[in-house]
């Protein structure tokens, strides 16, 4: 019976031998495969476990290490700070945690080579020896990889803070998030005060709901990026209260899922006045070059008009004694007849050429008759002058406009036909006059050789200027196109908007 006893306590105390031999064979696997170098010590700190993973990291074989003391795998300057550290962990009675902290650690290669590395570490007791086993995991690429993105955040920080231009970057809910030196200069707020502040500080109030929804809106479209608000000034609002008009562009970007926007700023104070003194200074010159042009065209209408009723009439009165004289001179007062002949002859040049004169100087039926009977006589007399064939199509039969409008346009359809007749070797002229929703349009076209809109223009030649400069001068516009042989088109929009206003 005792001895049946003896045999199965044999069996059972080998069977649990094995069982622990297939356990540690399995440990022993695992710690092997495990991809992180895992090192046990004792006491003393020299090591009793060194797994394949180990090797790979410190380059040293199993064999050369187990016994070793643990300072050969550590920087010499770290060793007796470590061997005071696992002292410590070891009186703590706490069974793992990390090592270090929040720091990373040093480790050494065979070659000599330090390196980076995270590690934990645990204790236990075995056969009443206490064990210390150290978890750990290269972070060369890792800690090379934070050096990188940290040199290049701190290129970026020092691109941001010396840019011109504020930049703002706030996240989905418009929370600040990114504010640059120019930033604080510009809005007067501080980088630490404006950080985690609501994008609204910085709008005026009026503004802040509509802003809200562009950007919103821009979030959805996924555009990248584009220019704010368009072709117009946006208003910025500084800390003290003062709104400043700003020149900005929006970019989006989605960083770890989360929606990024981005403000690129410029304050465009000193811009927007020199604008405003520079519109002023050419509302001021149209203005006063409108009023030179209405003084000279009231001193050509006087004059010509004196001219024609003063000098027109005195000429006549001459014309008709010099006839009276003829009628009554006897037939042998030959040479005196020949006088009076000559006499009649120069007075009825002179009355043609005063005619002619007060005609150029501004024709007195655009004065009593209007501008459309005005319009057909220059282009008549056109036609009889130069022998070039002239058709005129009115679009607006009803067309009535007083001056300034009357003369100005009046006046750049003689300048044109005068361009015609001088430098077109046209055949055919097409002249057309229409109004249509508050502009009147004249449009003068020709079949002649044309010349290239870019050339340089010549220093003696004024006559498009002048045509430009009388549509400039009402608030209009000169679209002039042409080509070599290919003929010239002038068209002419003139906004009739202040002659309605008056009307």
């Amino acid at each position: 019976m005792a001895v049946a006893l003896t045999f199965r306590q044999m069996r059972e105390r080998q069977a649990a031998r094995r069982a622990l031999e297939n356990v540690q064979a399995r440990v022993a696997g695992i710690i092997d495969s495990a991809m992180d170098a895992v090192v046990t010590v004792d006491e003393d700190q020299r090591v009793v476990l060194f797994n394949t993973a180990a090797e790979k990291v410190f380059r040293w074989p199993k064999s050369a290490v187990i016994g070793q003391p643990i300072e050969m795998l550590l920087p010499e300057r770290l060793r007796a700070g470590h061997r005071r550290h696992i002292g410590r962990f070891g009186e703590t009675g706490v069974t793992s945690r990390r090592m270090g902290d929040q720091t990373v650690l040093v480790g050494l290669r065979a070659n000599g080579e330090e390196f980076p590395i995270e590690a934990s570490i645990s204790q236990h007791s075995e056969d009443g020896k206490r064990l210390f086993t150290v978890i750990l995991r290269d972070v060369t690429e890792r800690v090379h990889a934070e050096q990188r993105l940290a040199r290049s955040e701190a290129r970026l920080r020092g691109i941001l803070d010396s840019a011109m231009d504020a930049i703002i970057t706030v996240d989905a809910t418009q929370k600040v998030v990114l504010f640059n030196a120019a930033a604080e200069a510009v809005f007067g707020c501080s980088r630490s005060e404006a950080i985690g502040a609501p994008l609204a500080w910085f709008i005026p109030e009026r503004f802040r709901a509509e802003h809200e929804q562009h950007v919103k809106h821009f979030g959805q479209t996924g555009t990248t990026s584009r220019r704010m608000g368009a072709q117009r000034i946006v208003t910025g609002l500084r800390r003290n209260g003062e709104e400043f008009p700003i020149d900005a562009s929006i970019s989006q970007i989605t960083e770890n899922g989360a929606k990024l926007y981005t403000v690129i700023l410029r304050d465009v104070t000193e811009r927007v006045q020199a604008e405003d003194a520079l519109r002023r200074s050419r509302e001021e010159l149209r203005e006063l070059a409108a009023a030179s042009n209405s003084v000279r065209e009231q001193e050509k209408s006087r004059i010509a008009r004196e001219l024609h009723d003063e000098l027109g009439q005195a000429l006549t009165a001459l014309k008709m004694d010099v006839e009276w004289m003829r009628e009554r001179i006897s037939p042998d007062q030959k040479m005196l007849e020949d006088k009076l002949n000559a006499m009649h002859g120069l007075l009825d040049s002179t009355v043609a050429a005063t005619r002619r004169i007060s005609s150029d100087l501004r024709p007195l039926m655009l004065d009593d008759l209007g501008l459309l009977p005005a319009v057909e006589w220059l282009i008549q007399n056109f036609r009889q002058r130069t022998g070039i064939t002239c058709e005129f199509a009115l679009g607006a039969p009803d067309l009535e406009l007083d001056d300034p409008y009357a003369t100005a346009i009046f006046r750049i359809l003689q300048e044109s036909l005068t361009n015609v007749s001088r430098h077109a070797q046209a055949s055919l002229v097409e002249v057309t006059l229409d109004a249509h929703e508050g502009e009147a349009m004249l449009t003068v076209r020709d079949n002649g050789v044309g010349f290239r809109t870019d050339a340089p223009h010549k220093p003696s030649s004024y006559g498009l200027m002048g045509v430009a400069e009388r549509a400039y001068l009402l608030g209009g516009n000169v679209k002039i196109d042409s080509e070599r042989n290919r003929g010239t088109t002038i068209e002419v929009r003139i906004p009739l908007r202040r002659s309605l206003e008056e009307a």
